[in-house]
Protein backbone atom coordinates (compact mmCIF):
# COMPACT_ATOMS: atom_id res chain seq x y z
CA UNK A 1 0.00 0.00 0.00
CA UNK A 2 1.39 3.41 -1.06
CA UNK A 3 2.07 5.48 2.02
CA UNK A 4 2.07 9.39 1.76
CA UNK A 5 2.53 13.04 3.45
CA UNK A 6 1.52 16.27 3.99
CA UNK A 7 3.88 18.55 5.37
CA UNK A 8 2.89 22.09 6.04
CA UNK A 9 5.85 24.69 6.34
CA UNK A 10 5.30 28.16 7.72
CA UNK A 11 6.13 31.29 5.43
CA UNK A 12 8.55 33.86 5.99
CA UNK A 13 6.33 36.71 7.69
CA UNK A 14 6.94 38.80 4.51
CA UNK A 15 5.70 36.40 2.42
CA UNK A 16 2.38 35.59 4.40
CA UNK A 17 0.26 38.50 2.29
CA UNK A 18 1.48 36.35 -1.04
CA UNK A 19 1.70 33.07 0.28
CA UNK A 20 -1.50 30.71 0.81
CA UNK A 21 0.15 27.77 2.14
CA UNK A 22 3.75 25.99 1.80
CA UNK A 23 3.96 22.56 1.91
CA UNK A 24 6.40 19.00 1.68
CA UNK A 25 5.15 15.88 -0.22
CA UNK A 26 6.20 13.06 0.70
CA UNK A 27 5.34 9.93 -1.20
CA UNK A 28 6.92 5.69 -0.92
CA UNK A 29 5.47 5.37 -4.89
CA UNK A 30 2.74 5.44 -7.15
CA UNK A 31 -1.05 5.44 -6.24
CA UNK A 32 -2.78 2.10 -6.84
CA UNK A 33 -4.30 2.46 -10.22
CA UNK A 34 -7.10 1.93 -9.24
CA UNK A 35 -7.03 4.96 -6.90
CA UNK A 36 -8.37 8.14 -7.71
CA UNK A 37 -5.72 11.05 -8.03
CA UNK A 38 -7.47 14.02 -8.47
CA UNK A 39 -6.42 17.39 -7.08
CA UNK A 40 -9.12 20.08 -7.20
CA UNK A 41 -8.55 23.90 -8.13
CA UNK A 42 -8.19 26.03 -5.19
CA UNK A 43 -7.34 29.09 -7.55
CA UNK A 44 -4.02 29.13 -6.22
CA UNK A 45 -0.94 29.19 -8.64
CA UNK A 46 1.91 27.07 -7.65
CA UNK A 47 5.49 26.43 -7.46
CA UNK A 48 6.78 23.20 -7.17
CA UNK A 49 10.04 21.94 -6.84
CA UNK A 50 10.54 18.25 -7.01
CA UNK A 51 13.33 16.85 -5.28
CA UNK A 52 12.68 13.16 -5.51
CA UNK A 53 10.96 11.47 -8.15
CA UNK A 54 9.43 13.56 -10.55
CA UNK A 55 5.59 14.28 -11.66
CA UNK A 56 2.85 13.36 -13.55
CA UNK A 57 -0.01 15.61 -13.91
CA UNK A 58 -3.17 15.26 -16.65
CA UNK A 59 -4.82 18.74 -17.23
CA UNK A 60 -8.05 17.97 -19.70
CA UNK A 61 -6.23 16.51 -22.69
CA UNK A 62 -2.55 17.41 -21.66
CA UNK A 63 -0.24 15.87 -19.60
CA UNK A 64 2.80 17.88 -17.78
CA UNK A 65 6.08 16.06 -16.95
CA UNK A 66 8.47 17.40 -14.36
CA UNK A 67 11.22 15.71 -13.62
CA UNK A 68 13.39 14.83 -10.65
CA UNK A 69 15.06 18.45 -9.18
CA UNK A 70 13.20 20.44 -11.85
CA UNK A 71 11.36 23.61 -10.73
CA UNK A 72 8.00 24.77 -12.40
CA UNK A 73 5.28 27.11 -12.20
CA UNK A 74 1.72 26.02 -12.50
CA UNK A 75 -1.09 29.12 -13.79
CA UNK A 76 -3.97 29.51 -12.96
CA UNK A 77 -6.00 25.98 -13.02
CA UNK A 78 -9.75 25.61 -13.37
CA UNK A 79 -10.01 22.20 -14.39
CA UNK A 80 -9.73 18.73 -12.23
CA UNK A 81 -6.27 17.80 -12.70
CA UNK A 82 -5.02 14.28 -12.17
CA UNK A 83 -1.52 13.76 -10.24
CA UNK A 84 0.65 10.79 -9.75
CA UNK A 85 5.05 10.43 -9.23
CA UNK A 86 6.78 9.88 -12.08
CA UNK A 87 8.13 6.45 -11.67
CA UNK A 88 7.11 3.98 -8.73
CA UNK A 89 9.77 4.80 -6.26
CA UNK A 90 10.28 7.31 -3.28
CA UNK A 91 8.73 10.77 -3.81
CA UNK A 92 9.54 14.05 -2.76
CA UNK A 93 8.36 17.30 -3.41
CA UNK A 94 8.36 20.84 -1.98
CA UNK A 95 5.19 23.18 -3.07
CA UNK A 96 4.45 26.87 -2.71
CA UNK A 97 1.12 28.05 -3.64
CA UNK A 98 0.37 31.63 -4.44
CA UNK A 99 -2.95 33.51 -3.54
CA UNK A 100 -4.76 34.94 -6.85
CA UNK A 101 -3.18 38.37 -4.96
CA UNK A 102 0.37 37.21 -4.61
CA UNK A 103 2.27 35.82 -8.41
CA UNK A 104 1.86 38.85 -9.69
CA UNK A 105 3.73 40.63 -6.65
CA UNK A 106 6.26 37.90 -7.42
CA UNK A 107 6.37 36.99 -11.07
CA UNK A 108 6.21 39.35 -13.90
CA UNK A 109 4.71 36.69 -16.15
CA UNK A 110 1.95 36.24 -19.09
CA UNK A 111 0.11 34.79 -16.84
CA UNK A 112 -3.19 34.04 -19.64
CA UNK A 113 -0.94 31.61 -21.24
CA UNK A 114 0.07 30.19 -18.38
CA UNK A 115 -3.42 29.05 -17.64
CA UNK A 116 -4.09 25.04 -17.20
CA UNK A 117 -0.48 24.39 -17.88
CA UNK A 118 2.83 23.71 -15.83
CA UNK A 119 5.44 25.15 -17.06
CA UNK A 120 9.33 24.51 -16.27
CA UNK A 121 10.33 27.79 -14.30
CA UNK A 122 13.46 28.53 -16.06
CA UNK A 123 11.90 28.53 -19.53
CA UNK A 124 9.91 31.89 -17.55
CA UNK A 125 12.74 33.46 -15.98
CA UNK A 126 15.54 32.28 -17.55
CA UNK A 127 18.61 33.06 -15.90
CA UNK A 128 17.92 33.97 -12.24
CA UNK A 129 15.50 30.50 -12.06
CA UNK A 130 18.41 28.82 -13.28
CA UNK A 131 20.84 29.63 -10.90
CA UNK A 132 18.03 29.11 -8.11
CA UNK A 133 17.38 25.65 -10.01
CA UNK A 134 21.62 24.63 -9.23
CA UNK A 135 21.27 25.75 -6.07
CA UNK A 136 18.51 23.86 -5.12
CA UNK A 137 19.85 20.66 -6.77
CA UNK A 138 22.94 21.82 -4.73
CA UNK A 139 21.28 22.06 -1.76
CA UNK A 140 21.64 18.81 0.96
CA UNK A 141 18.66 18.62 3.02
CA UNK A 142 15.09 19.72 2.27
CA UNK A 143 15.57 22.92 4.76
CA UNK A 144 18.35 24.29 3.26
CA UNK A 145 16.20 23.84 0.09
CA UNK A 146 13.06 25.77 1.74
CA UNK A 147 15.60 28.47 3.05
CA UNK A 148 16.97 28.78 -0.72
CA UNK A 149 13.41 29.44 -1.89
CA UNK A 150 12.11 31.44 0.38
CA UNK A 151 15.09 33.88 0.02
CA UNK A 152 14.15 34.13 -3.61
CA UNK A 153 10.91 34.98 -3.46
CA UNK A 154 11.77 37.75 -0.99
CA UNK A 155 14.31 39.56 -3.78
CA UNK A 156 11.58 39.04 -6.21
CA UNK A 157 9.33 40.88 -3.68
CA UNK A 158 11.19 43.93 -3.48
CA UNK A 159 10.62 44.67 -7.27
CA UNK A 160 7.25 45.05 -7.62
CA UNK A 161 4.42 47.31 -6.32
CA UNK A 162 0.93 46.60 -5.59
CA UNK A 163 -1.81 47.30 -7.80
CA UNK A 164 -4.42 48.91 -5.28
CA UNK A 165 -7.57 48.21 -7.79
CA UNK A 166 -6.87 44.48 -8.34
CA UNK A 167 -6.18 43.73 -4.98
CA UNK A 168 -9.54 45.07 -3.81
CA UNK A 169 -11.53 42.76 -5.90
CA UNK A 170 -9.56 40.02 -4.84
CA UNK A 171 -10.11 41.13 -1.68
CA UNK A 172 -14.14 41.31 -2.08
CA UNK A 173 -13.87 38.21 -4.05
CA UNK A 174 -12.39 36.58 -1.17
CA UNK A 175 -14.59 38.28 1.80
CA UNK A 176 -18.02 37.21 -0.16
CA UNK A 177 -16.76 33.83 -0.69
CA UNK A 178 -17.21 34.46 -4.63
CA UNK A 179 -20.75 35.49 -4.27
CA UNK A 180 -19.84 39.12 -5.90
CA UNK A 181 -20.75 39.79 -8.88
CA UNK A 182 -18.30 41.63 -11.72
CA UNK A 183 -21.03 44.27 -11.69
CA UNK A 184 -20.62 45.09 -8.39
CA UNK A 185 -16.99 45.40 -8.54
CA UNK A 186 -17.49 48.10 -11.83
CA UNK A 187 -19.61 49.91 -9.05
CA UNK A 188 -17.66 50.15 -6.31
CA UNK A 189 -14.54 50.42 -8.02
CA UNK A 190 -15.58 52.94 -10.64
CA UNK A 191 -13.78 50.88 -13.66
CA UNK A 192 -15.39 49.30 -16.51
CA UNK A 193 -16.08 45.78 -16.81
CA UNK A 194 -13.74 45.25 -19.53
CA UNK A 195 -11.08 47.25 -17.68
CA UNK A 196 -11.36 44.83 -14.80
CA UNK A 197 -11.04 42.07 -17.18
CA UNK A 198 -7.99 42.99 -18.44
CA UNK A 199 -6.34 44.19 -15.29
CA UNK A 200 -7.12 39.70 -14.21
CA UNK A 201 -5.26 38.28 -17.15
CA UNK A 202 -2.74 40.31 -16.59
CA UNK A 203 -2.33 39.56 -13.14
CA UNK A 204 -4.22 35.90 -12.66
CA UNK A 205 -4.39 34.37 -16.37
CA UNK A 206 -8.19 34.71 -15.83
CA UNK A 207 -11.13 36.84 -14.89
CA UNK A 208 -12.64 38.05 -12.22
CA UNK A 209 -15.94 35.91 -12.70
CA UNK A 210 -13.95 32.84 -13.34
CA UNK A 211 -12.34 33.57 -10.32
CA UNK A 212 -15.40 33.82 -8.25
CA UNK A 213 -16.57 30.62 -9.62
CA UNK A 214 -13.48 28.46 -8.37
CA UNK A 215 -13.52 30.73 -4.74
CA UNK A 216 -17.37 29.60 -4.65
CA UNK A 217 -16.95 25.82 -4.99
CA UNK A 218 -13.88 25.89 -3.30
CA UNK A 219 -15.78 27.27 -0.14
CA UNK A 220 -18.55 23.92 -0.58
CA UNK A 221 -15.53 21.59 -1.22
CA UNK A 222 -13.53 22.09 1.99
CA UNK A 223 -16.80 20.91 3.39
CA UNK A 224 -17.30 18.13 1.30
CA UNK A 225 -13.80 17.28 1.08
CA UNK A 226 -13.56 17.09 5.07
CA UNK A 227 -16.00 14.02 5.00
CA UNK A 228 -19.10 15.63 5.84
CA UNK A 229 -22.04 13.78 3.70
CA UNK A 230 -24.02 15.43 1.28
CA UNK A 231 -27.37 14.86 2.94
CA UNK A 232 -25.72 16.89 5.41
CA UNK A 233 -24.70 19.72 2.93
CA UNK A 234 -27.94 21.03 1.51
CA UNK A 235 -27.84 24.44 3.11
CA UNK A 236 -24.60 24.60 1.86
CA UNK A 237 -24.88 24.77 -1.22
CA UNK A 238 -27.65 26.65 -1.92
CA UNK A 239 -25.90 29.32 0.41
CA UNK A 240 -23.51 29.52 -2.61
CA UNK A 241 -25.38 28.20 -5.66
CA UNK A 242 -29.23 29.22 -7.02
CA UNK A 243 -30.30 25.72 -7.40
CA UNK A 244 -29.39 21.59 -7.67
CA UNK A 245 -28.56 22.15 -11.61
CA UNK A 246 -26.22 25.22 -10.62
CA UNK A 247 -24.44 23.28 -8.49
CA UNK A 248 -24.22 20.08 -10.38
CA UNK A 249 -22.40 21.82 -13.29
CA UNK A 250 -19.92 23.16 -11.34
CA UNK A 251 -18.97 20.12 -9.25
CA UNK A 252 -18.34 18.42 -12.38
CA UNK A 253 -16.88 21.28 -14.20
CA UNK A 254 -13.59 21.46 -11.29
CA UNK A 255 -13.80 17.49 -10.83
CA UNK A 256 -15.26 15.74 -13.76
CA UNK A 257 -17.56 13.94 -11.37
CA UNK A 258 -21.33 14.14 -9.80
CA UNK A 259 -21.37 14.59 -5.94
CA UNK A 260 -21.83 10.81 -5.45
CA UNK A 261 -19.50 9.67 -7.79
CA UNK A 262 -17.19 11.14 -6.16
CA UNK A 263 -17.82 10.43 -2.61
CA UNK A 264 -17.58 6.99 -3.62
CA UNK A 265 -13.66 7.29 -4.72
CA UNK A 266 -12.57 9.77 -2.47
CA UNK A 267 -9.17 9.11 -0.83
CA UNK A 268 -6.16 10.96 0.92
CA UNK A 269 -4.83 12.26 -1.46
CA UNK A 270 -7.76 14.60 -2.67
CA UNK A 271 -8.32 15.80 1.03
CA UNK A 272 -5.20 16.23 2.38
CA UNK A 273 -3.91 18.15 -0.56
CA UNK A 274 -6.69 20.09 -0.56
CA UNK A 275 -7.41 21.09 3.03
CA UNK A 276 -3.63 20.65 4.66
Amino acid sequence: MTAFSFHSVTPHPQLVPYVAKMHMFESSGRLPVEDNKLIVPNANLKLTLTWRNGIVAGIGDKTFIQKENELSLSGLIDAPVLLDPQHDAQTGTVIVEFKPLGAYRLFHLPYAELKNKIIDFTCLMDKPAEDLKWRLAGANTVPEKLQLLQDFLLRQLEKTAPDLVYDYCIKRIADTKGIITVGQLEKETGYSTRWLHTKFTEHLGTGAKNLAEIIRFKQFYEVYSSGTKLQGLKDHIYQYYHDQSHFIRAFKRFTGFTPTELQNSMNELATKHYTS
